[in-house]
C-alpha cells in the first residue's frame, strides 16, 4: 500500500500530534537546565517548574493592592475587545462580500476599493486610529475591524461568485427576488465560509488586539506583558503566552464544532 493512502489508527493519531508539542517541550527544558546551570539567576528561561509555581500564582492570587486577580480581569477585558471587533467585522463581511459576490453594480463600486483597503498594513494606521478615536476602547475594537475585515470581504465575496450560476437562475425562474436570492440561496452556501474566514481571521485578531493593548491601554493580557517586560520577568509572559495560545485553540475549537454541527455535509469543521 502506498504511504498516500495510510492512515493512523486513533491512537497513533494522538501520539503523532502529540509528538511536536513534546519535543517542543523537551528542547525548552534542555535550554533552560543548560542557562540555569551556566547562571542559577538567569531569568531568560525560567525552568518549568518555576513556570507552573507562577502560573498557579497568578491564577489564584489577587493584587496586593485592588485584591483583583489580575489574570482574570486582563482576559475579561481582552476578549470583550476581541469578542466585539470579530463580531463587527463578521457581520460587516458578511454584508459586503454578499453584495459585492452577487450584485454586479456593487461589485463594480467596491470590489477594487476593498482589495486595496486590504493592502493596508492595519498596524500602520494605528497612530491615526488613536488621533481620532482615542485612547479608549473605541480604537482597539477599529483596529481589529479594519485589520481583518477586508481579507474576510474578499473571501466571502469570492464565496458568493463560485455559487453556481444553475441554482441562482431556477431561483428566478421560479419568482425569487433578489433579495430572497440572497437570503435563501445565497446566505445558507456562504454561512460554513463565514465560520471559517473567522477562524482564520483570530490570529490576526489577537495579533491587533495586544498590538493596541500595549501601546494605549490600562488592562488587558497585552498591556500585563509589555508591563513586566521592563523587569525580565520571562515567567509571568510565557504564563500569558499559553493562556492566550489556549484561549485561541478554544475559540477555534468551538467554531470547529459549530461548523461541523450546524453545517456537517460541507466539511467546514475539519
Amino acid at each position: 500500500m502506498r504511504l498516500i493512502n495510510r492512515h493512523p489508527g486513533r491512537v497513533l493519531a494522538l501520539v503523532l500530534a502529540a509528538l511536536p508539542f513534546l519535543a517542543a517541550l523537551v528542547a525548552y527544558s534542555v535550554s533552560s537546565e543548560i542557562r540555569l546551570a551556566a547562571n542559577p539567576q538567569d531569568r531568560l528561561l525560567p525552568s518549568l517548574t518555576k513556570i507552573a509555581e507562577t502560573a498557579g500564582r497568578l491564577f489564584t492570587e489577587g493584587d496586593r493592592r485592588t485584591g483583583a486577580i489580575l489574570l482574570w480581569h486582563d482576559t475579561g477585558a481582552s476578549l470583550r475587545r476581541l469578542a466585539l471587533g470579530v463580531g463587527i467585522a463578521a457581520l460587516v463581511s458578511l454584508v459586503a462580500g454578499i453584495g459585492i459576490g452577487l450584485l454586479p453594480h456593487v461589485r463594480k463600486t467596491f470590489s477594487g476599493f476593498v482589495a486595496v483597503v486590504s493592502m493596508v498594513p492595519p498596524l500602520a494606521v494605528l497612530p491615526i486610529l488613536f488621533i481620532v478615536f482615542g485612547l479608549g476602547e473605541v480604537s482597539k475594537v477599529v483596529l481589529i475591524v479594519v485589520g481583518i475585515t477586508p481579507v474576510m470581504i474578499r473571501d466571502l465575496a469570492g464565496r458568493t461568485m463560485e455559487i453556481p450560476r444553475e441554482m441562482i437562475v431556477k431561483a428566478e425562474t421560479l419568482g425569487a427576488s433578489s433579495r430572497v436570492i440572497a437570503s435563501r440561496v445565497v446566505l445558507p452556501q456562504v454561512m460554513p465560509r463565514l465560520i471559517q474566514c473567522i477562524r482564520l481571521a483570530l490570529g490576526p485578531a489577537w495579533l491587533f488586539l495586544i498590538a493596541a493593548e500595549a501601546i494605549a491601554s490600562e488592562v488587558g493580557l497585552g498591556y500585563r506583558i509589555f508591563l513586566v517586560r521592563r523587569y525580565l520577568a520571562m515567567d509571568v509572559i510565557l504564563t500569558y503566552v499559553i493562556w492566550i495560545t489556549a484561549l485561541a485553540f478554544v475559540m477555534d475549537w468551538l467554531l470547529r464544532l459549530l461548523a461541523r454541527r450546524a453545517f456537517p455535509w460541507t466539511g467546514a469543521g475539519l
